[in-house]
Formats: C-alpha cells, sequence, structure tokens
C-alpha cells in the first residue's frame, strides 16, 4: 500500500477541520447570548441598578454596593448551578445540558427588564431582583463547563488551547454586545429616561438573541470522547462519575483549577465593573464615554485571545498562564493614575492593557482545566474548580473595592487586592503539571488504570 499524500491527508483532515469549526461556532452562538445577559447585569448594576432599585442613603457608593452584592447572588448560585448541571452533563451530555441553560438564563434575563423600581414597589423590587439574578447566576454556573469542553474535548491535540479559547472569546463579544446597547440607549435617550425605561431594552432584546443562540446550538454533535466515556460508564456499572466522584479521585486537580482560577476572575471584575465605579463616583466621568472605552477593551480582549491560545499549544500552558498572572500583579498602579487624568485615550488604553494581560491567563484556561480530569467526571471538576472561585473572587472583587474605595479614599488597597490574588494563582500554576499537546484518551486511560487497581489497593490495606 502507498503511503499516504499531502493531498490525500489534506483531504482527510478537512472533515475534522470542519466538524471542529461547526463546534466552535455553536459553542460561541450560546456563551454570547449566556455572557451578554450576565454580564449586561454588572454593567447595569454600576450604572443603573444602585439608584432604580435601592433606597438613596446620600452616598452614591453605598446603592453600588447594594448593587453589587445583589450581583454577587449571582456568583453564590454558580457553584450550585455547576455542580447540578456537571453532573447533568456528566451523565447525559454536554448539548442537552447547554441547551437547557441558555433557555433559563434567557428567561431570567427578560424578566429582569419587566421589574419595577424601589419607587413603586419598595423593598419588593431588590427582592425580586436578587431571585431573579439567584437563577441567572445558577444556569450561568453550568453553562462555561459545558461550551468550552465541547470544543476542547473535540479538538486535535496540539491545537486544544487555540479550539478552546474560542468560547472564551465570546465572552468579550457578549459583554460588547451588552455595552453596545446601553451605550447605544444612553446616547439616544436623556439621562432621566435611560435610567427611567431605556436600560429595560437591553434586557428585553436577550429573548431575541436567546432564540438564535437556541437554535445554532441545536445543531452541535457530542465529542465521541464522551460518547465512548458514558458508553464505558453504563456498561461498567461499578464505574461513577460527577462531583462526588471528582473530589474522591481528583482533590488536587479541583484545588487546581481553583487556584488557576482565582486572580483570572477577580482581575476581569476589577477591570470591566469596577473601574466604571471608579470612574464616575471619584471623576463624574461620561456615561457614555465610559460605555465607549469598554467597548473598545472588549474588542481587543477578542481579538488577541485565540492568538495567545495558540502561543499555549506552541511554548506551553505554564509560561503563557504565569505571564498573565504577573503582568496582571502590575496593573492598577498604573491603571488608576492613568484613569485620575481623566484623558479618554489614556482611560481606553488603561482599560484595554488590563484585559490583554487577563487574556494571558483566560486563553489557555480551559485547555488547562480540561486536561486536569478525565472525561467521565470533566464537565463537574472543570464546573466545580471554576464557579466555587467565582464566590470568593468574581463576586467579592467589585464589592471589595467599591467599599475600600469607600473607606480609604484610595486605589491603593485594590491594587494589593490583585498582587494577593495573582501571587495565589502564580504558586497554582507552578504547581501544574506541562500537559501542552497531551492525549485526552491518554487521561481516561490512567483513570481507568486508577480505578482498576482502587479494590486492590484498598484489599490489601484492610489485610493489614
Amino acid at each position: 500500500m502507498e503511503p499516504p499524500t499531502a493531498a490525500s491527508r489534506r483531504s482527510a483532515d478537512a472533515p475534522a477541520s470542519n466538524r471542529i469549526r461547526r463546534v466552535v461556532a455553536a459553542s460561541m452562538a450560546g456563551t454570547v447570548v449566556e455572557w451578554y445577559e450576565f454580564f449586561l447585569y454588572a454593567t447595569a448594576a454600576s450604572l443603573v441598578f444602585g439608584t432604580f432599585f435601592f433606597p438613596s442613603s446620600g452616598s452614591p457608593l453605598d446603592g453600588i454596593i447594594a448593587a453589587f452584592v445583589t450581583y454577587a447572588v449571582g456568583f453564590i448560585a454558580r457553584p450550585l448551578g455547576g455542580i447540578v448541571f456537571g453532573q447533568i452533563g456528566d451523565r447525559f451530555g454536554r448539548k442537552p445540558t447547554l441547551q437547557a441553560t441558555i433557555i433559563i438564563v434567557g428567561v431570567a434575563t427578560f424578566l429582569m427588564g419587566c421589574l419595577p423600581g424601589f419607587a413603586s414597589v419598595g423593598y419588593w423590587a431588590p427582592a425580586m431582583l436578587v431571585a431573579l439574578r439567584f437563577i441567572q447566576g445558577f444556569a450561568v454556573g453550568g453553562e462555561w463547563g459545558g461550551a468550552v469542553l465541547l470544543v476542547a474535548e473535540q479538538s486535535p491535540d496540539r491545537r486544544r488551547a487555540f479550539w478552546s479559547s474560542w468560547p472564551q472569546a465570546a465572552v468579550p463579544v457578549g459583554n460588547l454586545l451588552a455595552t453596545l446597547v446601553l451605550l447605544i440607549t444612553s446616547f439616544v435617550l436623556s439621562p432621566a429616561a435611560f435610567l427611567d425605561w431605556g436600560w429595560r431594552i437591553a434586557f428585553w432584546l436577550s429573548a431575541v438573541i436567546v432564540l438564535v443562540g437556541f437554535w445554532i446550538r441545536r445543531h452541535v454533535e457530542e465529542a465521541p470522547i464522551f460518547l465512548e466515556a458514558k458508553a464505558q460508564v453504563e456498561k461498567e456499572k461499578a464505574t461513577s462519575f460527577g462531583v462526588v466522584e471528582v473530589l474522591r479521585r481528583y482533590p488536587k486537580g479541583v484545588v487546581q483549577a481553583m487556584g488557576v482560577r482565582f486572580a483570572e476572575n477577580i482581575v476581569y471584575y476589577i477591570v470591566v465593573s469596577f473601574s466604571i465605579v471608579y470612574l464616575k463616583i471619584v471623576h463624574s466621568y461620561d456615561t457614555s464615554q465610559l460605555l465607549l472605552a469598554l467597548l473598545i477593551a472588549h474588542i481587543v480582549h477578542f481579538a488577541v485571545i485565540p492568538p495567545l491560545g495558540r502561543l499555549s499549544d506552541r511554548v506551553g500552558r505554564r509560561p503563557v498562564y504565569l505571564a498573565g498572572a504577573v503582568l496582571s500583579a502590575t496593573w492598577a498602579f498604573f491603571a488608576f493614575p492613568m484613569f485620575d487624568t481623566l484623558n479618554p485615550v489614556m482611560i481606553v488604553l488603561a482599560v484595554t492593557i488590563g484585559l490583554v494581560f487577563h487574556a494571558g491567563m483566560y486563553a489557555p484556561q480551559p485547555a488547562v482545566m480540561a486536561e486536569l480530569f478525565p472525561t467521565r467526571m470533566r464537565y463537574s471538576g472543570v464546573s466545580l474548580g471554576a464557579q466555587v472561585t467565582a464566590i470568593l473572587a468574581g463576586s467579592l472583587a467589585p464589592i471589595l473595592a467599591t467599599q475600600w474605595l469607600r473607606d480609604f479614599g484610595s486605589w491603593l488597597p485594590i491594587a494589593i487586592y490583585i498582587v494577593v490574588a495573582c501571587i495565589v494563582t502564580s504558586i497554582a500554576v507552578l504547581s501544574l503539571k506541562e500537559t501542552r499537546g497531551i492525549s485526552l484518551r491518554d487521561i481516561d486511560a490512567a483513570d481507568a488504570a486508577r480505578t482498576a487497581a482502587a479494590p486492590a489497593t484498598t484489599g490489601v490495606r484492610g489485610a493489614r
């Protein structure tokens, strides 16, 4: 038999390439929808919710802190969603799980746009907001793990970080769309009209975006490696999966996943959410100009994530991730002085640099986490590691930063906070094995060997 020619290899690779592109498109479509809605709340919390849903206390920072507390509720719900949907995703598949999460998020977000304010119904307004935020966070908790794994499990071993970085790039696209809608409404409407009802338009538009995302996601296929693992689990009834199993067999992997997520999550919400608060409260900076700065930064963020994913495929996960953490530790020390200039170019540059540094951690993250766990419990392990961290990191970051700004009148405590977070993540990254180019099937084989050896090990210990 003649060896395959270059042309025949390209022909054989074409279906696989087309398949991964379809999977990436489906994953990104849903991710754009869900994070449009989740981050829409973050932006609205900074600009609107503090005055609309909460009673006046004399200080604008008090209302913003209260809005960020409700914002944190979504993060508290995310680990629960990660546990529930991780279990479902490992049992029934990534596709049905992702279809469910996109609908739940869409309904919750649409209803947020229908809520009355504090002036109309009193404390029922923040109560209903909290309830919907919890539901929204619950669904998003199950979204991220499924979206990135859908791609990671179907990517070639040597390009896994590149392809799985695309769902990450969909996050700034969702945020960009949320910012764009709010920007347009703030330009078109008067400040009073925007505060009264204009902000609702962005939430109502979620219904249209959800339908588009759901339709695209319907046509995605499960990864062959997942179907193989699922069949094996069903065949070997003694082999379990899910959250309990991943905590029992891979506790180190869960801790490492939490560690690498810690600084990434904090840095993102400081740059995207707290920067708005700082400029608006300290300098009374124009809302439209703030949103425009974020719009530009999100575009750059989207553009740099896939190249950094490709770089981690070439030089390794650890160097790229570590560089992102170290650079992020420096950001606040020059960014806030740049904010204080009130120069629009300097403000845009500061936010953009922050998101570029963040991308160094964010781009390789799906590959890093996917390579920590075997297929039968990967959804649970990734979701648990990512979403539990969100409580300690993303949910608290804007609250703590705003409180410190109020108490100390300075950005220095926030800068120190970021440095500490980056040290934690750097330690976690250094504890990782370099997994660039590793086969997920090899990870599954090693897990199977460990599982097969477990009864024997237990028996020996028992005999002693």
